[in-house]
């Protein structure tokens, strides 16, 4: 069944009483997330999701915010970050880290369907065997279950393996196969090929800051892989690893990103810290109702977004973009920490 299904008021009317008892859930077991309430006056009721209380996502880096005790916690995850810069630390127990890939795999068949296809990866496989697991490493792992006969495009070396890539066409390029991996990987290495993927289905991730030196926006990036590889179907996501299995992706024609239906975008002024309105720039704000076992359901992240329309794409809800990183905040990006992972 697919994940993005409701309109935004369908989804207001689902979202708010659930992240309002997720709200009241943490505040009982996590005593620095109580604190933080009790200090800005947070209580309920909430009306909209607007109204909720959120958290800066750089409180990850600085603090221990976990709503399980020791004993359950299964896996503690890192995020990705330049040298010197402190990681967040999100803990998950079973049942969110049960739910987390489950959740991301509805999402992705938006764009895959339901059978794994024959996979691409722009980058080397060395990058998955690194027993500390860098955020890039994680990340290609976890697309890799959603594909098979996967093929590295770079050697263990990092340089573009063109006869592995032909091999794979010569076994699959007939038919639909999916193509994963860091955006500006993707921009470096796969156009020069010069090999025909238009039957590939392109997803890809993590920071434009490099490709934005290059005055390289979304739409030059769509067009140029088209030109130079065939590629049409590309889907763009932005997530991050504190709020782990959910992604907001690119709708089929490029005209945005979207939600699914368990997760939101608020887009704050940032003088105000109301609600912008559509087609004006803010903070970006993203909810979900995944972080059960830590109190990141409502964050404020250090991005700047516009919402550009409301039920009026592709899919239901609101459909926005990611305009850049805040002045002055850390590089996070998994592609824009390409050569230091």
């Amino acid at each position: 069944m697919s994940v993005f299904r409701l309109t935004e008021a369908e989804r207001e009317a689902r979202l708010v009483p659930e992240l309002a008892a997720l709200t009241e859930r943490h505040r009982e077991a996590c005593l620095p997330y109580r604190r933080i309430l009790d200090a800005i006056g947070a209580a309920p009721p909430y009306d909209r999701l607007a109204d909720l209380p959120w958290l800066p996502v750089r409180l990850f880096k600085t603090h221990e915010l976990r709503s399980v005790p020791d004993d359950q916690v299964f896996r503690v995850l890192t995020s990705s970050g330049t040298t010197g810069q402190q990681p967040s630390r999100i803990h998950l127990d079973r049942e969110a880290a049960a739910a987390q890939p489950r959740m991301l795999a509805a999402t992705v068949r938006a764009v895959l369907g339901e059978r794994r296809l024959p996979m691409l990866v722009v980058d080397s496989r060395s990058v998955t065997r690194d027993p500390t697991l860098s955020a890039r490493g994680a990340g290609v792992l976890g697309m890799m279950n959603f594909g098979r006969d996967h093929t590295f495009v770079l050697d263990d070396q990092g340089r573009p393996d063109a006869e592995a890539v032909k091999g794979f066409l010569a076994r699959h390029g007939g038919e639909k196969f999916l193509v994963f991996g860091f955006t500006f990987m993707v921009w470096l290495y796969l156009r020069e090929l010069g090999l025909d993927l238009s039957n590939g289905v392109l997803i890809h991730s993590g920071g434009w800051k490099r490709l934005a030196e290059q005055a390289v926006d979304n739409a030059e990036f769509r067009r140029r892989l088209h030109q130079e590889c065939g590629i049409t179907k590309i889907h763009n996501f932005y997530g991050m690893v504190e709020q782990i299995g959910t992604i907001f992706l690119e709708g089929p024609g490029g005209d945005g990103l979207y939600c699914p239906d368990f997760a939101n975008v608020v887009v704050r002024d940032p003088v105000t810290w109301q609600e912008a309105p559509t087609g004006v720039p803010g903070v970006i704000e993203v909810v979900s109702t995944l972080p059960t076992s830590y109190p990141g359901h409502v964050l404020l992240t250090e991005d700047l977004g516009v919402v550009h329309g409301v039920d009026d794409g592709a899919w239901p809800g609101k459909r926005f973009s990611v305009l850049g990183r805040l002045p002055r905040a850390e590089a996070r990006g998994c592609s824009d920490t390409f050569g230091q992972a």
